[in-house]
């Protein structure tokens, strides 16, 4: 009577019997063993942010997980429990099958291999790399800053940039112009847009070669950074005098001009000939228009010019190395008559004409006009018509003479 009773009771709780053998029996007894679902994954992290792996193991059964950095053989953690002292190394298990090990803010001494690792016999694991990169970062200590050389002199500008991976570094002009140097397959100066190293080294600097460059470090590991670096090419003043002669109407304003090109920068005045220094005023507008970091165009105007302000100018520049003039002549320019472009217009010659017409029609004693001219006037006068005029003309006339 009591075994179908228990098989009546079992019968009754299927749930309650699973739940049993569960519990009488392990993952081993039925020969199931931990395995790896996943492989471990190597990680790439800048440094400062968080290095997370995760380790998914089936069938752990009562076996236990454990983290080991394999490098050191240094044990982190078995199961929940944090071995090492690192305050910034923790894990979690979702009570399942899934462990992590979380670094936070890792450093580059936190690079190496990683292990997952199941007490088994014998031991199963798996391993994964964990890469700490590190942005680019200039060295100022150890790189150029502004630097100064003469006209035909050499420039070597040093920039230099830690990071990881160690960062490639390029130099470019600020403005986009070219820079003069060896190319890194040829002897030969040659003018390139970029140029890589960490020295630049310029020879028989000239003047257009003055301006800021820009030194780039990268390593695939954003942000880049750059550094820039101002180059001073000094010489002594130069000027040209685009026109030496020039000649205005008095009453009018005039505008004379030079072109400077100095470093360091000048002081640029204007004189007249005699020495005397020109200053801005209601007669004189001075003004200068920087054309790059050593030209500048400079203008003298001088308004309502007369017979006194004819004669010599002077552009003068002056920087620490040397001075430079340039001389221009300002004379005087008669305005030319306009020539009459409408004489066939010209009313005095219409009102001419018309008097001519008007005397050759009503004046006895001119006579009348001819066929051909009255064709030309553009009048249909006859001949018969035009010696009745001249008769009833006549006989007024007459009229007249008698009444005296």
């Amino acid at each position: 009577m009591h075994t179908p009773q228990t098989f009546s009771s079992i019968s009754t709780y299927p749930q309650l019997f699973y739940i049993l053998l569960l519990l009488l029996f392990n993952d081993a007894a039925f020969g199931f063993e931990p395995d790896f679902q996943y492989p471990l994954e190597n990680l790439t992290v800048p440094q400062g942010r968080d290095a997370i792996f995760t380790c998914v193991v089936n069938n752990l059964g009562g076996h236990r997980v454990a983290w080991i950095k394999a490098d050191t053989k240094a044990i982190l953690a078995i199961h929940e429990s944090v071995i090492t002292n690192n305050a910034r190394l923790s894990v979690t298990h979702n009570d399942f099958n899934t462990w992590t090990l979380n670094i936070r803010n890792v450093k580059r001494e936190d690079r190496g291999q990683y292990m997952c690792q199941v007490n088994t016999d014998p031991m199963k694991m798996q391993t994964a790399y964990l890469e700490v990169v590190i942005p680019p970062d200039i060295v100022y200590e150890e790189t150029s800053g502004d630097m100064m050389v003469p006209e035909g002199g050499s420039a070597k500008l040093v920039c230099k940039a830690r990071g990881y991976p160690p960062p490639k570094i390029i130099w470019r002009r600020e403005d986009g112009g070219t820079i003069l140097a060896r190319g890194n397959h040829s002897s030969k100066r040659e003018k390139l847009l970029a140029v890589e190293g960490e020295v630049l080294s310029l020879t028989k600097v000239t003047r257009s070669e003055m301006g800021a460059y820009l030194c780039i470090a990268a390593n695939g590991v954003p942000p880049s950074v750059s550094k820039r670096m101002m180059l001073h090419v000094h010489f002594h003043p130069l000027i040209q005098v685009p026109n030496q002669l020039v000649g205005a109407p008095v009453n009018t304003d005039v505008t004379l001009q030079c072109h400077v090109e100095a470093s360091p920068k000048a002081i640029n005045y204007w004189t007249r000939e005699s020495g005397e220094m020109i200053i801005s005023n209601d007669k004189y507008l001075m003004t200068e228009i920087n054309n790059s970091y050593y030209s500048v165009q400079m203008k003298l105007t001088i308004r309502r010019i007369q017979k006194s302000d004819l004669g010599g100018y002077k552009c003068i520049s002056k920087n620490s190395i040397g001075d430079a003039e340039g001389n221009i002549r300002l004379y005087e320019m008669e305005l030319q008559e306009k020539e009459d472009s409408s004489q066939e217009y010209d009313p005095l010659e219409i009102n001419e004409e018309t008097e001519n017409t008007e005397k050759r029609l009503y004046n006895d004693f001119q006579g009348s006009s001819t066929v051909e001219e009255e064709s030309h006037l553009g009048l249909n006068v006859t001949e018969s018509s035009s010696k009745t005029i001249v008769k009833n003309v006549y006989l007024l006339f007459l009229a007249l003479l008698f009444q005296f």
